[in-house]
C-alpha cells in the first residue's frame, strides 16, 4: 500500500493552482472539468503519480470558500534550507505564517506557509534531527 494523493478543496482553481506550481514549484499533472457533477479536479506534485505521492485540488462550481474546521492539520514538505525558501516564497508573494526557526522543544528547523485558502503546509529542513 501507499499514499496516493491528499485532496484540498479550493475555492479558485487558477489561484490555487498558481500557487502549488509557482511559489512552491510543483508541477500541474493534470486537470479534468466533470460538468455532469460541476467540479473540476486538478492534481499537483513533484513527480509523477506512479511513484510520488501528489495533491488533489477539487474546485465544486461556484463554492468560492470553505470553512477548514479543526481537523486539518498541515501538508508536511521536505526542502533542503528552510530560511532560504522561505526568502523564496515570499518573494513570490506567499504567506509565511510562522517564520523559519528551530521547533518548540526541539532543533528541527521549520516554518509554516498558507496557500490562497488557508491551508497551513509546512517546511521542514532535510536533515531533521527530531
Amino acid at each position: 500500500m501507499r499514499i496516493l494523493h491528499t485532496m484540498l478543496r479550493v475555492g479558485d482553481m487558477d489561484r490555487s493552482i498558481a500557487f502549488y506550481t509557482e511559489v512552491l514549484g510543483m508541477t500541474l499533472l493534470r486537470r479534468n472539468d466533470y460538468p455532469d457533477g460541476q467540479f473540476t479536479l486538478a492534481f499537483v506534485g513533484y513527480g509523477d503519480e506512479a511513484h510520488n505521492s501528489v495533491l488533489e485540488l477539487t474546485y465544486n462550481w461556484g463554492v468560492d470558500q470553505y470553512e477548514q474546521g479543526t481537523g486539518y492539520g498541515h501538508v508536511a514538505l521536505e526542502v533542503e534550507d528552510v530560511y532560504k525558501a522561505c526568502e523564496g516564497i515570499r518573494q513570490l508573494g506567499g504567506k509565511i505564517t510562522r517564520e523559519p526557526g528551530p521547533m518548540k522543544h526541539g532543533s528541527t528547523i521549520l516554518a509554516f506557509v498558507e496557500d490562497p485558502d488557508g491551508y497551513k503546509i509546512e517546511l521542514l529542513s532535510a536533515k531533521r534531527s527530531d
